[in-house]
């Protein structure tokens, strides 16, 4: 019976640990080979209260496309407008609603960002530990702690299903927690250098950082 047991336990520890070891195979092949990519997002704020239950604070939802290294475009549309946008060398935030462009120097910005392992080179332990996570729902997925402590993440998670991108958890230093669910990913789109250059509109305040 105890080596009934034993063996029940190795075997299922064996188990877990080959598809946890997809994770981190999937998370390479996609830094790797997906140069370029284009789909939606949903993005959850959520909170645990004293009870010990999950609650949900807030919803946005838009779309996003991006080429490596450092070029990206993550619009919000819903509930309300805003864009960051890189072209590789400076990082734009605008708000519709304010008309305001806030600009700043790209440079190492993306470090230990969770938009580094999106949009970043495929060096992701120079500035991540990695470690591989439980699998919930079908989706195998993985840790990443940034290695720098002048980050405001705690904990990065990212998901993998069948080899394509399915979500990303974002711990903060405070203990908020952000919930991105992916969906209708292209990969390797046609994308030119266009897409990525902001054109600041008429009359917006443009702040400098």
């Amino acid at each position: 019976m105890r080596y009934k047991l034993v063996a029940a336990l190795l075997g299922s520890m064996l188990l877990v640990a080959g598809v946890q070891a997809a994770a981190l195979d999937q998370l390479k092949t996609f830094v790797t080979t997906v140069k370029s990519a284009k789909g939606e997002f949903v993005q959850r704020q959520v909170k645990t209260g004293q009870d010990g239950a999950t609650r949900v604070t807030g919803t946005s939802s838009g779309t996003f496309i991006f080429a490596r290294p450092g070029k990206f475009s993550w619009h919000y549309t819903k509930p309300y407008e805003q864009l960051l946008q890189a072209d590789g060398q400076t990082l734009v935030v605008y708000d519709k609603d304010l008309n305001q462009v806030t600009e700043r120097k790209l440079d190492n910005a993306l470090g230990s960002s969770p938009a580094a392992i999106l949009f970043g080179s495929n060096d992701l332990e120079k500035n991540f530990t990695l470690k591989e996570g439980a699998v919930k729902d079908g989706i195998e997925w993985l840790e990443l702690t940034p290695k720098s402590k002048d980050t405001q993440f705690e904990r990065i998670a990212i998901g993998f299903k069948g080899g394509g991108l399915e979500g990303m958890e974002l711990r903060d230093t405070f203990g908020n927690v952000t919930l991105l669910t992916f969906s209708a990913i292209q990969k390797n789109p046609s994308l030119s250098a266009n897409q990525f250059r902001f054109q600041v509109p008429k009359g917006a305040d443009v702040l400098k950082q």
